[in-house]
């Protein structure tokens, strides 16, 4: 099987990657490398079963790699813009998820996609279900600019179904962590705290650091992922993936800091919402329902909060004695 992966040199797509050639299959990889960084696929950078483009998404030269793709999976994701303007979060994501698509119905090919807990948005049916209401705050707040991205490429896929009957897989992610994630605010808290403490810098909680939410270990993530792929059963749904193990935020920070280096000083600072400017929101919980992850994909996660977080702090412990931790 051919496969095309978009925002294979990311977190999540380059540790996907990396399983599918050990699984055998032939991949493609697309990443315009504005966030990725080929580094990430370590030392399967050179593997006769990898083929690599720089290619922005966005553009048309993605339409020149032919290949008869069997699978397409869309791992593009400009996140939530705190700071600025939401116009790179809303044109990569929607735009991306359109060419791929139209690659998918070129090719006849299953199209995964990779959409987000955000669009849940503020909610409160928990645990969330994959058809419940998607309950979202003002256009004023930017911060809302990555749920609407997501929902409109939900939308677009079902309608790229109703139209071409390619087959799609929408898998929601909640919180994932692990080896070669983002160690600065774009791949999330767990990354950003774990350097900030080995640095001994401060750790920035946002809020009062009391909101809720759950956090995946990336094998357990790739793991449903593949399943979604290759499950006939997983055909044409909507699947939330992610732990039932919740924790705040602020206690994240603790338990991350007992298990690396309890040595040095657990320095908080608190950033108030204000500061993102006006309309800022961010929900106090955020837990999905994983009826369906057990009962398509048969799958639960394997790895606890605290197991896989020793796990990613290994990893990171090691890079820092090689000199590559950032």
């Amino acid at each position: 099987m051919k496969i095309l992966v978009a925002g294979g040199c990311g977190f999540i797509g380059s540790n996907f990657v990396k399983r599918l050639l050990s699984d055998g299959y032939e991949v493609y990889v697309i990443d315009d490398l504005s966030r990725g960084s080929l580094e990430k696929l370590d030392e399967y950078r050179n593997h006769p079963r990898l083929t690599f483009f720089k290619v922005d998404i966005t553009g048309e030269e993605v339409f020149d790699i032919q290949a008869k793709f069997d699978v397409v999976v869309d791992f593009v994701a400009y996140k939530i813009p705190r700071y600025s303007s939401g116009l790179k979060t809303l044109t990569v994501n929607t735009k991306g998820a359109e060419n791929l698509l139209k690659i998918a119905a070129r090719d006849s090919a299953k199209f995964i996609m990779a959409s987000t807990s955000d669009v849940y948005g503020k909610s409160q049916e928990f645990p969330y279900g994959e058809g419940g209401d998607l309950v979202l705050g003002p256009s004023y707040s930017r911060r809302w600019a990555y749920a609407v991205s997501k929902i409109f490429n939900e939308h677009m896929v079902f309608a790229y179904h109703d139209e071409y009957g390619i087959p799609f897989v929408i898998l929601r992610f909640f919180g994932a962590y692990g080896p070669h994630q983002h160690l600065d605010w774009w791949g999330g808290p767990v990354g950003v705290f774990l350097s900030n403490i080995y640095k001994g810098l401060p750790v920035s909680i946002h809020g009062d650091g009391t909101q809720k939410r759950t956090f995946m270990y990336i094998d357990d993530l790739i793991e449903g992922i593949l399943r979604a792929m290759k499950f006939k059963d997983a055909e044409n749904e909507i699947i939330n993936i992610g732990s039932s193990e919740e924790i705040s935020i602020l206690d994240l920070a603790r338990l991350i800091h007992r298990l690396s280096y309890p040595e040095n000083e657990l320095k908080l600072e608190f950033i108030s919402y204000e500061s993102f400017g006006n309309y800022y929101e961010d929900p106090k919980r955020r837990i999905g329902s994983y009826v369906k992850m057990k009962d398509i994909l048969q799958y639960a996660p394997h790895y606890a909060l605290e197991e896989g977080l020793k796990k990613f702090i290994e990893w990171f412990k090691n890079r820092v004695e090689r000199g590559t931790a950032v």
